[in-house]
């Protein structure tokens, strides 16, 4: 079975997919045939696929995304919870509001996305996760990012033991250094190479690398993995 096969005619929400792995990802689900909405917090750009603002850290804005989705979709068969932001701050010079901007981009998101998602999904639908490699290694001077992705991790088996009774799955991709092509994103050029050097392949990951891991996840190819974390981080 081909990711076309698997995932042609899906209904699907992106969240963060204007740029980087969720346009890749947003891309290349249209590409397999999908139907599918992606969300930013900015404004909407010209895509490939319908792109509309929210803030999905706030109540109203996901509960209207929830609506949209109801209404130009019918329902969800995948969700793929992307939208966060990095952060690198010595712990010490951390004060509590940056912590609670990490975790609320990035797990609270994924939380409030979810609940109002479960409404429109039903029995086969799967639930994808964007989590980081960090979490599962630490980083120095990101303890509010790789705390907000390694708990991410555990919404994703809880979520998966609550779920699977439904015919829910849920897991997560944990990507590593990923070079993206949007301006500034991804590491800057003077670490690329110090960066590549750690990994066991000795190179940068790409979107569309991570984007097809999130494939594989969210189709039926995969029916029988739930409560899993894929790393896409080329051996690190």
């Amino acid at each position: 079975m081909t990711y076309d096969a698997a995932l042609a005619g899906k209904r699907v929400l992106v969240t963060g997919g204007s740029r980087g792995i969720g346009a890749a990802t947003a891309s290349a689900l249209v590409a397999a045939g999908a139907r599918v909405i992606a969300c930013h917090r900015g404004s909407p750009a010209s895509l490939s696929y319908e792109l509309v603002t929210a803030d999905v850290t706030r109540e109203p804005d996901v509960a209207a995304l929830a609506d949209t989705c109801a209404e130009r979709l019918g329902g969800l068969d995948v969700l793929v919870n992307n939208a966060g932001v990095d952060g690198v701050r010595p712990v010490d010079k951390l004060d509590p509001g940056q912590w609670h901007e990490i975790m609320d981009a990035n797990l609270t998101s994924a939380y409030l996305v979810t609940r109002q998602a479960l409404g429109l999904m039903s029995g086969g639908a799967s639930v994808v996760n964007l989590s980081a490699s960090v979490a599962l290694r630490g980083r120095p001077a990101s303890a509010h990012y790789t705390a907000s992705k390694a708990a991410l991790i555990g919404l994703t088996r809880s979520l998966a033991r609550e779920l699977g009774p439904r015919g829910i799955r849920v897991n997560a991709v944990a990507p590593g250094v990923i070079d993206a092509a949007g301006p500034g994103e991804g590491p800057p050029p003077h670490l690329r190479e110090r960066l590549a050097g750690m990994t066991a392949l000795g190179r940068l990951g790409t979107a569309d690398e991570v984007a097809a891991a999130v494939l594989f996840l969210a189709g039926d190819q995969s029916r029988y993995i739930t409560g899993s974390t894929l790393n896409v981080d080329g051996g690190m």
